[in-house]
């Protein structure tokens, strides 16, 4: 029988496989942001908090549509089990340095994962990540805009508070389509 649904599948197992990997990278992603959240309430940054908390819900929200998708596909979806996190920051600007560089992983899995849905003539997924490679151009923009703020404000005391109530949570984030 599973020979026979395996067969059924509308996705490769290779792909499968690569999106319950995605699916473990948005988890640990969400996790990631938590902590960020965390360190940025510890530090008076709320703002930052507030972005972060809607960051992780975001993640949370990819997960579970890469997640749906692979069941709804005739897959099987794995429940991902996260691990440690990182909640030790020496500041508000590697707090968001940490975040790009998630984001950037998280792109670079994705193409992955396009390019090999283009040698398994995966049609349906490469359609469905289309979605991804959007999302994902701006969510690095979003950082590296932050991060452009260091420079353009600086980094100690009032400017640190500037560049915090400057981080907004855009209209429709935390949302997927």
């Amino acid at each position: 029988m599973k020979d026979i649904a395996r067969q059924r599948m509308s996705i490769s197992v290779e792909t499968m496989d690569l999106l319950n990997n995605q699916i473990k990278m948005e988890a640990h992603a969400s996790a990631s942001y938590l902590a960020m959240a965390s360190w940025c309430d510890q530090n008076a940054f709320t703002q930052s908090a507030a972005f972060f908390y809607n960051q992780s819900v975001e993640e949370r929200s990819h997960m579970m549509k890469i997640f749906q998708f692979v069941n709804d596909c005739g897959g099987s979806a794995m429940s991902p089990a996260v691990g440690e996190t990182n909640h030790d920051f020496s500041s508000l600007e590697e707090v968001f340095e940490t975040a790009l560089e998630q984001e950037i992983q998280v792109t670079k899995s994705i193409h992955n994962i396009v390019n090999e849905c283009k040698k398994n003539n995966d049609y349906n997924v490469e359609n469905f990540l289309q979605w991804f490679i959007v999302e994902q151009l701006e969510e690095e923009k979003t950082m590296r805009d932050i991060l452009d703020m260091f420079d353009l404000i600086g980094r100690d005391g009032i400017a640190l508070k500037m560049i915090d109530e400057r981080v907004t949570i855009s209209e429709g984030e935390g949302e997927t389509e």
